[in-house]
């Protein structure tokens, strides 16, 4: 077919030579749709032009008369308007869950044509998020509201656009595989098979606005679930328009729920609406008292308080130094993977490692957000942390220790250059000083210690007792030490070899604690199962019957 036959199957006005102009029109067409889903311009949010965040429930997007006033976290301006539900609202939610039978809205024997959808709906919002203009929308949103870098920001992106390629076309249908076991006699096999929950909740925090709750929502679509999604409202501008994204995608308007509110509203929505299932991620004591609310119905990613051992074998010590860096202080070490201890054999500390850290710290500005406000710790809190460590004996401050000059972020928030705070190893593990060495700081701040050869036992009994086991790194290329360390620690996802980290984990392996029954992970087809499905046994036993079967004695 020739090209003005073609064009003119659209445009049948269309003449030879119109056809560059009809051409370079449909192009543009496409740039403008491929952002039509987008109620907002992230560039243009501020004091004076704030945005709206709606919820949406039973398929239709709503504004309740409550609003919450979002302050932009790096000048203080009120900069985005939150409708909130309160728990007198809370009704319509409770309803749309209710209506989701335990069985799911699909599973291997009912509607398995959503399968399908869903795996269209991937591949669209894939390619979507692979285009430059919608990678650029959602990288600076993030910014807006949770303020990293824009390679930090646009990285989130990427990995969420790989992971939605990942499952598209038959890839969900794949994540409900089945399996057949021959039984005892003739006609008779078992089948295990992956059900959903039905209803089910997904709470997730600030730190990765797009990344943490969109791979969790599609888990659960994936697997048959009806959920109902509430990210922190500091930052839930970014899943908002995620969700007109999907739908611009081909998502069923009814098939989530997404509330806005606070806390204790949202309890109450659990309570009352009794999901099957609750995924939350975020901190360890909201966890803990969830898992009581809802009698253990829960799966779990909270805190993580994270290490990292660099082994007695010195290789590379700009690139560790780096990476180090990267694992501390990046996204203002707002991420639950961050570097929170660093265990430096002394053979490391015989190297230029120490300064380069400082060096590399030093780099940091505000100016291109490679160092930014805090959202969960104050300046003061961060700064009087630190004066506690330096209480113990031996401990030194190695760098930072000081607010963020010339800035004009909030006071609600936290601003500080990059901190490392050294504490020998024998203090640490005295049980005075234990609790306040390990507890973590969500924000730019470190902990670094040193051990000699004698002295891993010291370090492995640290890592023993800490209670938060999700990312953790070995950088070594010594296959024993490797295999001492991983074989007596637990933590979920562990890195080992020279080039071993902390943080900066991609779509294509698992992301989770271990150690707890509630553990959940994210983006692997084994996280996805593990999380968003349960397993049903269907034992088929058809006959026939022996022939001249006759009624045993009773047994």
């Amino acid at each position: 077919m020739s090209l003005l036959r073609l064009c003119k199957g659209i445009n049948p006005n269309v003449s030879r030579k119109t056809v560059p102009d009809y051409l370079s029109s449909l192009r543009f067409s496409r740039l403008i749709h491929s952002l039509g889903f987008t109620t907002l311009k992230a560039e243009e949010i501020s004091g004076s032009q704030p945005a709206e965040v709606q919820n949406l429930v039973q398929g239709k997007w709503i504004k309740p008369a409550n609003w919450n006033t979002i302050v932009d976290p790096l000048n203080g301006e009120s900069f985005i308007k939150v409708s909130e539900v309160d728990e007198s609202g809370i009704q319509p939610f409770v309803e749309s869950l209710s209506k989701c039978p335990k069985h799911g809205m699909h599973n291997p024997f009912k509607s398995p044509e959503r399968y399908l959808l869903y795996g269209d709906i991937s591949a669209k919002a894939g390619h979507m998020l692979a285009l430059p203009e919608v990678s650029d929308f959602f990288a600076k949103l993030i910014q807006r509201v949770a303020p990293k870098s824009y390679q930090q920001a646009l990285g989130e992106v990427y990995v969420t656009g790989k992971f939605l390629e990942n499952f598209s076309g038959d890839q969900v249908r794949f994540l409900a595989r089945s399996f057949g076991v021959p039984g005892n006699h003739l006609g008779q096999q078992s089948h295990g098979f992956r059900w959903p929950y039905g209803p089910v909740a997904i709470i997730t925090p600030f730190n990765f606005p797009l990344e943490i709750p969109l791979l969790q929502l599609m888990g659960a679509l994936y697997m048959g679930n009806k959920p109902v999604l509430k990210v922190d409202s500091k930052v839930c501008i970014v899943m908002e328009q995620m969700l007109r994204l999907l739908h611009d995608c081909g998502m069923p308007l009814d098939d989530v729920d997404f509330i806005n509110s606070d806390g204790k509203t949202m309890n109450k929505l659990l309570l009352e609406a009794k999901p099957r299932m609750t995924l939350f991620t975020g901190s360890s004591r909201i966890a803990n008292k969830l898992a009581d609310d809802l009698n253990g119905r829960i799966k779990l990613e909270d805190a993580g308080f994270d290490w990292k051992i660099l082994g007695p074998d010195v290789h590379e010590v700009d690139y560790v130094s780096w990476v180090c860096d990267q694992d501390a202080y990046a996204c203002s070490g707002q991420k639950c993977s961050a570097q929170s201890m660093l265990f430096m054999h002394e053979n490391w500390s015989k190297t230029s490692l120490l300064r380069q850290l400082t060096d590399l710290a030093a780099r940091r500005k505000l100016e291109d957000l490679t160092i930014g406000p805090v959202l969960t710790f104050t300046t003061d809190a961060m700064l009087d942390h630190m004066k506690k460590l330096l209480e113990i004996p031996g401990s030194k401050l190695l760098f930072g220790g000081e607010e963020l000059q010339n800035h004009s972020i909030p006071s609600v928030y936290g601003a500080i250059k990059p901190t490392a705070v050294f504490v020998p190893i024998e203090q640490i593990l005295k049980p005075e000083y234990y609790d306040l060495v390990t507890k973590e700081i969500f924000g730019p701040f470190q902990v670094i210690t040193e051990y000699k050869d004698s002295q891993l036992p010291l370090v492995l009994d640290v890592l023993e007792k800490m209670h938060a086991h999700l990312t953790a790194a070995v950088v070594s290329n010594d296959p024993l030490f490797i295999q001492e360390v991983i074989g007596k620690t637990v933590n979920g996802t562990t890195y080992a070899g020279l080039r071993a980290r902390t943080t900066g984990a991609p779509q294509n392996h698992w992301f989770g604690p271990a150690g707890d029954p509630r553990g959940a992970g994210i983006g692997t087809p084994e996280a996805i199962k593990l999380v968003w499905s349960c397993h049903r046994e269907v034992i088929y036993d058809v006959g026939p019957v022996p022939h001249k079967w006759e009624i045993p004695p009773s047994t």
